[in-house]
């Protein structure tokens, strides 16, 4: 009875060391030549509510309204290019003028630029 209970309860220590001492198996990826496709929703342009730091003929520096930490600095896309002509010809923007910019967020080109610049003096 005594070597009974000195078999089992060896038995046991070593099952549970046996488990704990398992080594963690990593995946193992098979090249079974299928690829995975991952639709990607189109990037969609966002406006930007923005004050005026700086604008010219080649860029326009801006710091964003909800947040004044972030400024931004934007080249003009052919048709902003357009539109940022007319205003500069007007006198363009002064710093302080708000505008909103259509842009695609990780990108720095303005697409269009939409505000009344104000009365330069």
């Amino acid at each position: 009875m005594k070597n009974f209970k000195f078999i089992v309860v060896a038995l046991f220590c070593a099952a549970t060391l046996g488990a704990a001492a398992a080594p963690a198996r990593a995946q193992i990826a098979t090249d079974s030549g299928v690829s995975v496709v991952v639709k990607q929703k189109p990037a969609k342009a966002v406006w930007l509510k923005a004050e005026v730091i700086h604008a010219d003929r080649r860029t326009l520096i801006v710091r964003e309204v909800d947040n004044s930490m972030e400024i931004h600095t934007f080249t003009y896309s052919v048709k902003a290019q357009d539109k940022i002509n007319q205003v500069l010809d007007e006198g363009g923007y002064q710093r302080g003028d708000l505008v909103k910019v259509l842009w695609f967020p990780g990108s720095s080109e303005a697409l269009k630029i939409k505000g009344r610049p104000s009365k330069s003096s």
